[in-house]
């Protein structure tokens, strides 16, 4: 008898002196690794035979089909040593596991049984027993497995072996006992071809597309649960088979079920695709899955956006989904804060708040202010909380914004917070984060208050989502679904669909008043900064014994202060600075009818201060308590501006002061009137040049005989004074119409299109709105289309190909909505331009006269804390702004490229999981796939020569902050001369790279595998690989140390002195990629 420790004698020298030509093997261990063969291939290729018994259930149907739910892809552990165990990385990470499989499979094919022991209960013993005559044979006891950690080649963890060498006679009894075994068929299944089949596996050519498959299966798995307990969409309640499905472009098809996975799982989901991706149709389809599942929904829009929604529940014509029988109820943003009154035809009083299965919030942004107005009244977000999701039954929430936040994180947090009515314990539980939601988000503002200081040339979006912690993208991932326009048209196969037209250069118009600059900009900017519009401020005239009275009667005490009336009416007077020189900037005629308006209040003003015997005057007021105000656009535009009356008792007033000043106002607005009024249609230059623009475009069409036209202004005055002027010149002159839609009217020069909203739409875009099904018998067109930002989001008008802004609007982000009604995915046109009108003088100087015409003390700046001053953001934003319009007048650029930092486009996985899924069901069969298989895929213009690897860490508890998103899996994308080009850090970046070179390529590239058998002499020579990935997983370490130091400086301490990685063994290889 001889001992064998592996340390001072080995095993593997043992067998090879020992084991004879013409052998007979038997072997009994719980695996069998190719490794071991490869050490002992000599001797191995050189027996007449092998049999092999696995001491523990191994390759076994039945207990596949016991243990493994549906949809799940088998991998245990023992079939998985075949091509390397646990203690073999190094030896896999050479790369040669394809040649090594190929070779010992024909050695199976000849030589070797193998079978399985069927009890899980029983487990045997492991010995080796080597014949070549029976006086000479030998048994080796206390083998655990036949890998090369047993053979004593790799080192193994724990305990010392100690393995038992027995001779001739005893050894026979090793033998006696394997042969009554062998014959046990009631115990023993024989697996020999199952075996095979797995060997084969490894040494095939693999499609790109399986490759990319079990990347997806091995970093996403866990999303399988999802498979299985209904957190994924039901094909049996045949949404599927629904007009809007059908509808759907793929791409969309993929946010509704990964938002409906999101609904399932934590209740709410932000969808954030952006502009032009089509978000309300994608709604449309979640919204017809839940209703097929018998559940009442919501939908809560702007009153703006009602058309929008309204179509698609009424059985008319204009209903493209009719068949759907949608019955979804709509209401909007301002009906949260009412308890009566009617709303699209629904009594208030009677609506069921608590009983919606499903809510949707179109334009949720509007709902990211969680806290309380000034008056400490209850706005509609915490409206929303009350009534909709807190009471009654369980409640989602699907939110559809382009722009979900503003300038702060908490705007986002504030609208996934509906999902779980605002009791972050619930969404913790749910989330995989280390910290709770609330703590992410304060560490996320943290680091964006961090980069907002830096200089603008370091201030990139890259830079801030370095500074972002680990759970923050986890969040993102688990709650939104961001895509931009670049990732679709990327990663999509968008061939049924159509492409994105190409953006020309914009065309930018300069434009004068007049002709002969008889009035200029600067004038009348100088002349509005003379105003005192003390029409407005009545409370400044009140005499000092008063005062107090007025400051009971009227301040509202807010949660950062004091908020006075004074300081209200201080800030109405700046708004209305503010509205005429941004009306002057869009029409004379615009500005002329506001003029005129103030003018008529000062004179009524002026008169009740006149007359004796009067007591009170009523003044207008901003209403400072409507959250429903647009700051970016209204500026006196709508009604809302004004709220309820100030009441002042005349005595209680100096009234020759005031008097004297509103006089002073009075003589300033007559001549600014007297100026403007000499600009008839005739001679505006501005309306003259749109003229000769829309004429130049019908004259000369971008694209085969288009004549469409839009013409976008922020003001429903200057859009009636474009229609009165621009519709009947082309009807006479070109017999083309033209329609006028805004907030509150909606006319046409056509004289057989009904003035409804969808009608005028589908009129002027009859392609994308399907006129054909919809009005077979209506024969005219509208080629000519003047609007309001009423209808800036929501509509694919994607049939025209130019697109006018008459008035630039101060926020770029609404020009980029604007546009998105044409540039869209799916387009006819091949090209498509933005003209954009300016001011006749530099955009510096527009931007410096519009600071001191405003004099930047807005409301918010008196009512807020110091952490929310606008002023200060209004000021930090101002020198961004400018660089933002400079851009738009030299190229068309994406929403999320106009974006202050904060944008969350293209940081989740959605799109993998529903891969993933998909895949399951087309590879459902497979089972037991070994690791480290490849595939051969050509590179692209975009995606350069190299490898792709796709490495597991075997020690899941090291990730260093949290970096990495898919730990314990690390993607390294390396060129062929070593050059990194993705590190692990980027690994949605690589995802995406293999999603696209890989989905859809079914087969293997035979000439590419070919050229990689060849170059590796049939893989025998895998060193140009194995020294890549060597260095593949020493960028790993060198991130991680970097990192590591890093640590020290950033909240939450460091892990120096924490467990690390020691280097190619604490890796394995799932698959990798040479891109050739």
């Amino acid at each position: 008898m001889k001992l064998i420790d592996n340390i001072n004698t080995r095993l593997v020298d043992d067998l090879k002196e020992n084991i004879k030509k013409k052998s007979k093997l038997a072997i009994a261990a719980s695996s069998f690794s190719i490794y071991a063969f490869e050490a002992l291939r000599k001797e191995l290729q050189g027996v007449d035979e092998l049999r092999f018994i696995f001491t523990s259930p191994s390759f076994l149907q039945e207990n596949l089909k016991k243990e493994v739910p549906k949809f799940f892809i088998p991998h245990l552990f023992k079939e998985a040593d075949l091509c390397g165990g646990e203690f073999e990385l190094r030896l896999r990470n050479q790369l040669t596991q394809r040649a090594i499989a190929q070779e010992c499979s024909q050695w199976v094919k000849d030589k070797v049984t193998f079978k399985s022991n069927k009890q899980t209960n029983y487990p045997m013993q492991g010995m080796i027993h080597s014949s070549d005559k029976e006086e000479s044979s030998l048994a080796w006891n206390g083998i655990n497995s036949f890998t090369t950690a047993d053979l004593g080649i790799t080192p193994i963890k724990g305990f010392p072996t100690l393995i038992q060498k027995t001779e001739f006679p005893n050894s026979k009894a090793y033998l006696d006992w394997f042969n009554q075994v062998w014959e046990d068929d009631e115990n023993l299944e024989e697996v020999t071809e199952k075996v095979q089949h797995y060997f084969e596996k490894a040494f095939k050519d693999n499609s790109p597309e399986f490759i990319y498959f079990i990347t997806l299966y091995n970093i996403f798995n866990n999303f399988l649960d999802d498979l299985s307990i209904d957190n994924l969409p039901d094909d049996k309640v045949g949404f599927k088979d629904t007009v809007v499905w059908n509808k759907l472009f793929n791409f969309q098809k993929d946010a509704v079920i990964g938002a409906i996975n999101k609904l399932e799982k934590y209740k709410g989901c932000i969808l954030a695709d952006s502009v032009g991706l089509g978000k309300t149709f994608s709604a449309l389809g979640i919204i017809k899955y839940y209703e097929m599942r018998n559940k009442d929904v919501l939908v809560l829009c702007p009153k703006k956006l009602e058309a929008n929604w309204n179509t698609y529940r009424h059985n008319d014509k204009t209903n493209i989904l009719a068949k759907d029988r949608f019955n979804y109820d709509l209401l909007f943003h301002t009906d949260l804060s009412r308890d009566k009154g009617m709303s699209n035809g629904r009594n208030l009083e009677n609506v069921n708040w608590g009983n919606y299965g499903l809510v949707v919030i179109d334009e949720s942004h509007n709902f990211r202010n969680a806290g309380l107005t000034y008056s400490e009244k209850e706005n509609r977000y915490q409206a929303l909380l009350r009534k909709v999701m807190r009471e009654g039954i369980e409640t989602k929430v699907l939110m559809l914004s382009a722009t979900p936040v503003n300038n702060k994180f908490n705007d986002l947090k504030n609208q996934l917070a509906l999902a779980y009515e605002g009791n972050s314990e619930i969404i913790d539980e749910k989330l995989d984060t280390e910290l709770g939601i609330d703590s992410i988000f304060k560490r996320t503002q943290k680091a964006f208050n961090v980069w907002t200081k830096l200089d603008l040339s370091e201030r990139t979006t890259e830079k801030l989502l370095d500074m972002l912690d680990f759970d923050f993208f986890e969040i993102l991932d688990s709650l939104t679904i961001a895509r931009s326009r670049k990732h679709i048209t990327t990663y999509y196969d968008t061939s049924d669909i159509g492409k994105f037209p190409k953006r020309n250069i914009p065309v930018s118009i300069e434009s004068p008043l007049t002709e002969n600059h008889s009035l200029t900009y600067v004038e009348i900017a100088e002349l509005l900064g003379q105003l005192n519009l003390s029409v407005y401020t009545p409370l400044k005239y009140i005499l000092p014994s008063q005062v107090s009275k007025y400051a009971e009667l009227y301040d509202k005490q807010t949660k950062g202060g004091k908020l006075t009336q004074v300081d209200r009416e201080k800030s109405l007077k700046i708004l209305m600075r503010i509205n005429l020189l941004k009306r002057i900037e869009s029409s004379i005629d615009s500005f002329r009818i506001t003029t005129n308006g103030i003018v008529s209040q000062i004179e009524q003003t002026i008169g009740a201060l006149s007359k004796d015997g009067l007591e009170d005057l009523f003044s207008p007021q901003f209403d400072t308590e409507d959250e429903n105000f647009d700051w970016d656009a209204n500026w006196g535009d709508e009604e809302n501006v004004f709220g309820k009356k100030v009441k002042v008792h005349l005595a209680d007033i100096d009234r020759m002061q005031w008097k004297e000043d509103l006089e002073e106002d009075l003589s300033t607005l007559n001549e600014l009137l007297k100026k403007v009024n000499i600009v008839t249609p005739s001679v505006d230059y501005k309306l003259q040049k749109l003229i000769s623009a829309i004429k130049n475009k019908v004259e000369n069409p971008l694209n085969a005989n288009n004549k469409k036209v839009i013409i976008f202004t922020a003001f429903a005055d200057t859009a009636d004074y474009l229609y009165k002027n621009i519709g009947k010149v082309f009807k006479d002159e070109f017999q083309i119409n033209t329609t006028l839609i805004t907030g509150s009217r909606r006319v046409t020069t056509a004289k057989t299109i009904p003035t409804e909203l969808n009608a005028l739409l589908t009129c002027f875009s009859p392609k994308s709105k399907g006129k054909d099904l919809i009005f077979p018998t209506i024969n005219e067109e509208i080629d000519i289309l003047i609007a309001t930002d009423c209808i800036s989001e929501g509509q694919n008008l994607q049939d025209c190909d130019y697109l006018i802004n008459y008035d630039i609007h101060w926020n770029p982000v609404r020009i980029i909505q604007r546009f998105g009604r044409i540039d869209r995915i799916g387009s006819t046109n091949e090209t498509i331009t933005l003209v954009n009108f300016w001011p006749d003088i530099t955009l510096d100087n527009y931007i410096n006269l519009k600071q001191r015409v405003e004099d930047r003390m807005l409301i918010s700046d008196m009512a807020s804390t110091a952490d929310d001053n606008i002023l200060k953001e209004n000021q930090k934003d101002l020198e961004y702004r400018k660089i933002q319009l400079k851009k738009l007048q030299d190229e068309v650029t994406d929403l999320e490229d106009l974006r202050e930092g904060i944008d969350i486009t293209d940081l989740g996985l959605n799109d993998f999981r529903i891969d993933l899924s998909n895949f399951i069901k087309e590879y459902r069969e497979l089972v037991d796939i070994p690791e480290g298989i490849h595939a051969v895929i050509r590179s692209t213009e975009i995606l350069k020569p190299g490898v792709i690897y796709v490495l597991k860490n075997i020690n899941e508890s090291i990730n260093i902050n949290k970096l990495n998103r898919l730990h314990p899996f690390y993607l390294v994308y390396i060129s062929d001369e070593g050059k990194l080009l993705f590190n692990h850090i980027d690994s949605k970046k690589i995802l995406d790279a293999i999603r696209m070179l890989c989905k859809g390529v079914k087969e293997p590239i035979t000439a590419l595998c070919e050229e990689l058998n060849k170059e590796t002499e049939e893989y025998h020579n895998m060193s140009v690989y194995s020294k890549l990935l060597k260095k593949s997983i020493a960028t790993i370490l060198e991130t991680e140390d970097e990192k590591e130091v890093l640590s020290l400086f950033k909240s939450g301490g460091t892990n120096v002195m924490k467990e690390k990685f020691k280097g190619i063994e604490d890796f394995k290889l799932i698959s990798f990629l040479i891109v050739k």
